[in-house]
């Protein structure tokens, strides 16, 4: 059984079992969160799509972890206008064990 989930913006294939890592959830390590933006369920009855979303689908996950990706390097120049700008970035990230899919 697996499901196709959105968080952040961006769509996820996920089993029980697997883990995922998504933009930075609100929670703390340990802590169970439920995503209730399925789109696509395929189990024991068949394939269910959504349109847009099905209705009581939930995917039930425990954070793992809670971090920060390797920093990157945005930079700015304009020609011949001494002008220059460097900054990094790391954006942050959420670690999700994908715990059951259940259905309506």
């Amino acid at each position: 059984m697996y499901a196709i989930v959105e968080t952040g913006g961006k769509q996820y294939r996920v089993e029980a079992g697997s883990t995922i890592q998504v933009q930075s959830l609100a929670g703390d390590v340990g802590t169970q969160i439920e995503l209730n933006q399925v789109r696509l369920l395929q189990g024991d009855t068949g394939l269910m799509i959504g349109q847009p979303l099905i209705e009581g689908a939930k995917v039930t996950a425990e954070i793992v972890r809670q971090g920060r990706t390797r920093s990157i390097t945005v930079f700015k120049k304009k020609r011949r206008k001494n002008y220059r700008r460097t900054r990094g970035h790391r954006q942050g990230f959420t670690k999700l064990l994908i715990k059951t899919i259940a259905t309506a």
